[in-house]
């Protein structure tokens, strides 16, 4: 079975194994979603499009966006904090260190402040003895990982990390 945080040869993490399974209808449950996810995403693109102004509005535009959309989550180590954060809930940067095994405290220290800046995550200080300092998601990081949901399933479902009964 893999351990949290093993990269395969290809560089992508190696999911456990055996394949969670589920009964029918859950199974059937996320692909219904997944399918309405994708209903409403050629929705939103139909209503860019309708609205597309080639002198502003063009497909560099639109492609521009989906960049900086998904910008903060291509970076090493963010997409991991996020996910930490929107399962594991409000933590203190210790805890985070343990639970993201193989970060330093620096790349910690400095994903959390940009993570701050972007306004995905919250700095929440505690007046003491002793001072404590915990992090948790903004709504704008809690609707992202809402948002990513479906993706998760979907590449869950095509890799089969989870399959029917």
């Amino acid at each position: 079975m893999a351990t949290p945080h093993e990269f395969s040869n290809t560089g992508v993490e190696a999911m456990p194994e055996p394949p969670m399974i589920l009964n029918n209808d859950e199974y059937d449950e996320i692909e219904n979603a997944i399918i309405s996810t994708e209903e409403l995403g050629a929705k939103v693109r139909q209503l860019f499009r309708n609205n597309s102004d080639d002198d502003v509005y063009d497909i560099s535009w639109e492609v521009d966006a989906a960049v900086e959309a998904l910008d903060v989550f291509a970076s090493r180590w963010t997409i991991e904090i996020l996910a930490t954060l929107y399962i594991a809930g409000e933590r203190r940067f210790n805890e985070l260190r343990r639970l993201l095994v193989g970060i330093s405290s620096r790349t910690l220290s400095d994903k959390l402040t940009t993570l701050r800046l972007s306004g995905f995550v919250d700095r929440i200080v505690i007046d003491g003895p002793p001072v404590k300092v915990t992090y948790k998601l903004t709504d704008h990081g809690r609707r992202s990982g809402r948002l990513l949901s479906p993706l998760v399933a979907y590449m869950k479902l095509n890799n089969e990390s989870v399959k029917k009964a």
